[in-house]
């Protein structure tokens, strides 16, 4: 492993002054895009291995046109059609892909798999969705809600349902940068060891079942689905969390210039109605969805010190 390279697992192990060079870089990256400037070839011969344990749509899209668009290509793994189902290590992978490509991208079940490349290969490891966190999105998303409101510094924004591994991504960000983060969630969800972790402590996290505290003067509302994929909270019933369903009822009381942010996919009816996020006026989610691509390429970059 070499032991200076930039690998992007969780918002936590990178400065802010870092986050907000990556964040300047996608801005600059989708005007340039916007105007169709041919874009210089700041990644060319770079193979980017893309291995993915789970399901995807955005990241997938994203990161592969990101590349392309850089000058480099990607290298497509469904991890159940190669020797990692068979048995091979990670460790033997990541050895072996070492040779043959110049940054890794994981799509996991398990955040250790990440921790394994990263210790068995001199590539610097990009989290494309772990157990635990999700830090590519919430750059996605901080990038999208400033760029269409206001600096996020000292901004409330409001959490809604699961306690999942895109809010771990955004308890790291309310840490990183300085905006207050409320969590409404049903009682019977407990916050996993590594959330509590992050969060323990931070007078700017809050934990309520109390939807009309969250959503007061909120900024930005947040959710996701209410079962993650992969998630075996089948004992958990979903009346438990219809009370924190984002409608119109329930945003009564947010900011007037609130916007509502969701990840993807998205099950109207259930986590949101389709009145929410189809409402123009409130939903940043398609630029939000967009921006993917942008964050994607300024962290690319920045792992391979080209910003």
């Amino acid at each position: 492993m070499t032991l200076n390279k930039r690998s992007f697992i969780n918002l936590s192990d990178i400065r802010k002054e870092e986050l907000n060079k990556i964040l300047k870089r996608a801005r600059q990256l989708k005007k340039l895009r916007a105007k169709g400037t041919v874009f210089k070839n700041s990644l060319a011969k770079v193979n980017l291995a893309m291995i993915f344990e789970k399901p995807s749509t955005r990241t997938r899209v994203s990161f592969e046109i990101a590349i392309k668009e850089l000058g480099g290509q990607a290298i497509i793994l469904d991890e159940s059609m190669t020797h990692l189902a068979r048995g091979e290590t990670v460790a033997d992978t990541a050895r072996v892909l070492d040779r043959y490509c110049q940054i890794f991208m994981i799509r996991t079940n398990n955040h250790n798999k990440l921790l394994e490349y990263q210790n068995y290969s001199n590539a610097p490891i990009i989290n494309g969705l772990s157990n635990i966190s999700h830090p590519c999105q919430v750059m996605a998303d901080i990038m999208t809600f400033e760029e269409s409101r206001d600096k996020i510094l000292r901004k409330k924004i409001t959490w809604m349902g699961d306690l999942n591994n895109v809010l771990f991504s955004w308890v790291e960000a309310a840490n990183i940068f300085d905006f207050d983060l409320y969590i409404a969630h049903p009682k019977q969800i407990r916050p996993s060891k590594e959330l509590k972790k992050i969060a323990n402590g931070k007078k700017n996290i809050t934990f309520t079942q109390n939807v009309k505290q969250a959503i007061h003067n909120s900024n930005c509302i947040i959710t996701d689905t209410w079962f993650s994929m992969g998630s075996k909270k089948s004992n958990i019933s979903e009346q438990h969390f219809k009370r924190y369903q984002v409608n119109e009822k329930n945003i009564i009381g947010a900011n007037a210039k609130v916007a509502f942010m969701h990840c993807l996919p998205a099950k109207r009816g259930k986590e949101v109605t389709k009145e929410v996020i189809d409402n123009k006026k409130i939903s940043i989610v398609w630029d939000e969805a967009e921006n993917r691509l942008h964050i994607q390429k300024a962290i690319l970059e920045w792992c391979l010190k080209k910003i």
